[in-house]
């Protein structure tokens, strides 16, 4: 026997069995509702092949429930509870409450629907949940954001015609098809046991059956990086005592490789496949973040790690880069100083390395933000600005997350 189940699956297998295996897993790690004709769907047949020990490696390691048919294979993870930082980036707080109504509709349009049916439903039942519709450029918007994300889940397609922003009282008509066996796996909460919103978000993160080793587990393979101060007391034990194992379970049975610091762990992906957001990233907002890390992070940090800053001291970082750097910025993205901020925040939320607290305009830095020592590869070209300081190297004993 192993040092874990998890592992116990994969060494019952062949080498080449076990690599296949691994290989299927990362691909429903990363799309959980795989199907033919989407995106990595021509593994569909290696997932189905390997179906059972799959479905025995996400029960035992993550408890997740896992179904495999020949045309999909959905993967149920937990919610992710009251996370910023998940979320799909093409739809707005409306555009997600027009999701939902459009999936209640959908349950009993059958398999075919005019689009203008659909959104007339879809608009019932907006005002039988008690949702304001303003038929207005931003409300179509939103509804249509939410039927171009169920055109790429494969949850409806377009058999004529097609969904599109509309500018008059009503959308251009398409006729669209409704993949009913899809539309059914889809929702993973537990929607006949939670009685608000609220609930529903909570039981959708419930521990799985081996509780405080799956809701850990659970956040190494979910997160880049899992910090002690954000896990309750017997979390943060338990990950303690078990880290060196758990560093074998997930480069063995997901591919992922861990580092192990005084302040958390770090779970990264050589092959980066199973990274949704790369940081650092091209653009000006990814470069700008970059840059500003290094100043954003001095003085004294907490006790757990994190750097305090304000969101003003977040501004006066981004202007000072773009007066020093002028030619190396969009134009379009430095125009508005407080928006470039906001977006700044908005990418370092997203990748875990800041938080926002319950004062307003102050921020946490992660420990993880030690990371990155970046240099501009020009001079300031502001008149009178200094030039750069070579930030020291690390001392090698000092193992935080951004000491590597």
């Amino acid at each position: 026997m192993s040092a874990h189940p998890a592992l116990d699956v994969l060494d019952k297998l062949s080498d080449i069995d076990a690599a296949n295996v691994v290989r299927c897993a990362r691909v429903l790690l990363r799309r959980p509702l795989l199907r033919a004709g989407g995106q990595d769907g021509d593994l569909l047949p290696l997932v189905y092949r390997h179906r059972e020990p799959l479905q025995e490696l996400f029960a035992v390691a993550l408890g997740y429930r896992l179904v495999v048919e020949r045309r999909f294979a959905r993967l149920y993870k937990t919610g992710p509870g009251d996370d910023p930082t998940r979320g799909e980036p093409s739809l707005s707080p409306r555009g997600y409450a027009y999701l939902a109504l459009t999936l209640a509709a959908l349950t009993g349009v059958g398999r075919q629907v005019l689009l203008s049916r659909l959104v007339a439903d879809v608009r019932a039942a907006a005002g039988e949940a008690g949702v304001a519709v303003v038929d207005d450029q931003a409300d179509r918007r939103a509804l249509t954001a939410a039927l171009r994300h169920l055109l790429a889940m494969g949850v409806i397609s377009e058999t004529e015609g097609t969904v599109a922003p509309w500018t008059g009282d009503a959308p251009v008509e398409a006729l669209i098809t409704i993949d009913t066996d899809v539309l059914g796996l889809l929702l993973a909460g537990p929607l006949t046991e939670a009685s608000t919103p609220e609930a529903l978000v909570e039981l959708a993160a419930r521990p799985g059956p081996r509780g405080v080793e799956h809701v850990v587990r659970r956040r190494l393979v979910e997160n880049p990086v899992v910090l002690h101060s954000d896990l309750t007391e017997e979390q943060s034990a338990w990950l303690r005592r078990h880290h060196r194992r758990e560093s074998v379970v997930l480069e063995r049975c997901f591919g992922l490789v861990t580092e192990t610091r005084v302040e958390g762990v770090l779970t990264a992906d050589p092959e980066e496949y199973l990274t949704d957001l790369a940081f650092p990233g091209p653009g000006t907002v990814a470069r700008i973040a970059l840059l500003a890390l290094r100043e954003l992070r001095d003085g004294d940090a907490r006790q757990d790690g994190r750097h305090p800053v304000r969101v003003e001291r977040v501004r006066e970082q981004c202007a000072r880069l773009v007066e020093d750097y002028p030619a190396a910025w969009s134009r379009q993205a430095t125009e508005d100083f407080d928006a470039l901020t906001g977006e700044v925040l908005t990418l370092l939320t997203r990748v875990g390395l800041a938080t926002p607290t319950e004062e307003p305009g102050t921020w946490l830095l992660s420990p993880a933000a030690h990371r990155w020592e970046p240099e501009p590869d020009d001079t300031p070209t502001r008149q009178g600005a200094a030039e750069p300081t070579p930030a020291p190297e690390p001392e090698p004993a000092n193992w935080s997350l951004f000491s590597i």
